[in-house]
């Protein structure tokens, strides 16, 4: 469990019986999913979902940017998702015109990136889906976005992410824990990822973790770390990479920014940081606080860093911010243990068994 300081924790295990009674329902609402007392709907096409057990950053963004790189040669896709904190609701395609504050940070992050891609948002995923194929019946393969508590869709391919620092085995249910779902539900998963590892896991860490874990017989768990690229100038797109001379300005709305700000204190100087809610819209009364720290750092050698995600609610700033040195830190995962290839043959298979029985 992420506990930010000992009052924090304190508070949050005072509300145990809130806490027990919330695992109670999830228990009640999956046992009736289980037994088919409530249906769930099965679409004419292959869908894959990626998500959690727990709130929080697991790194679900960058999952499906690998799977969309992984399959749109071969598939026309489409990702779907709930929009998180935007400011519209219900269904909405991306388009041309599309903000963050329409379809959500990550969706526009993802669309700006994947401009080949469909890319929808919308609450009622069971809704969602046939408007998506509606505008856009030329798709072959959806991916869910956290979607794994939503068991109204039965998905063909399901995955979970785990932090490695947060593993679901050791968490508890909200609001005392961070689990949103029972432990068990991830028996539906068909691959497990621990996410956010360090660059380096033993292999005793790595056995101990899928021996907690207690995957099921066919149940496949793989280990990822982030790995950072060269930051671009959110605004110019010129790359600029760190270096140990560097005082950096760290400004981030993420869920849990331990593995950015360990890899900045790494690589570079020093930094500064400001830290904002996840999915945090920023104003311009925060442009303000932003160059108001930037001045404070007397050095000639200072950047503004922020994340792919912050990077697409602070672009609206452009003409403000394009003459400052504000970069953008890109990432990617990397799979540990020299698993790529066994994951990427799995996640391929899926679809291509799918059209195999389909063309027979």
């Amino acid at each position: 469990m992420h506990f930010k300081n000992i009052y924090l924790r304190s508070f949050r295990l005072f509300l145990f019986p809130l806490a027990y009674l919330y695992g109670l329902i999830i228990y009640l609402r999956n046992l009736l999913y289980d037994r088919d007392i409530i249906g769930a709907v099965t679409f004419n096409l292959p869908i894959i979902c990626v998500g959690n057990l727990s709130v929080g950053g697991t790194g679900k963004s960058p999952m499906v940017e690998y799977l969309s790189n992984l399959l749109k040669k071969e598939y026309a896709i489409a990702t779907l998702s709930r929009g998180y904190k935007r400011r519209t609701s219900g269904y909405v395609l991306a388009n041309d015109r599309s903000t963050a504050i329409e379809i959500g940070d990550e969706p526009m992050q993802f669309h700006l990136s994947h401009p080949d891609i469909a890319v929808a948002v919308g609450e009622q995923r069971i809704e969602a889906i046939p408007q998506l194929l509606y505008d856009r019946p030329e798709t072959q393969l959806i991916i869910l976005d956290d979607a794994f508590q939503h068991r109204e869709i039965n998905p063909g391919f399901n995955i979970i992410l785990t932090e490695y620092a947060n593993l679901y085995s050791r968490d508890f249910y909200l609001p005392t824990g961070d689990l949103r779902d029972q432990k068990s539900s991830a028996k539906r998963a068909h691959i497990i990822v621990v996410t956010k590892c360090p660059a380096i896991v033993t292999e005793h860490e790595r056995f101990t973790i899928m021996r907690e874990l207690n995957p099921l017989p066919g149940q496949e768990i793989f280990f990822t770390t982030i790995e950072y690229n060269t930051p671009y100038h959110i605004v110019t797109k010129e790359k600029r990479s760190l270096s140990k001379e560097e005082e950096v300005l760290l400004v981030c709305g993420i869920a849990n920014p331990e593995p950015l700000t360990q890899y900045i204190h790494e690589t570079t100087k020093t930094y500064d940081a400001l830290f904002y809610s996840d999915h945090h819209i920023f104003s311009i009364d925060d442009l303000g606080d932003i160059k108001e720290r930037l001045d404070r750092i007397h050095d000639d050698h200072k950047t503004i860093l922020t994340t792919e995600k912050d990077a697409v609610r602070l672009i609206k700033f452009s003409d403000k911010i394009k003459d400052l040195p504000f970069f953008v830190l890109p990432i990617t995962i990397r799979f540990l243990f020299g698993q790529e290839q066994k994951f990427t043959d799995l996640i391929r298979n899926y679809p291509n068994e799918f059209y195999g029985k389909k063309e027979q």
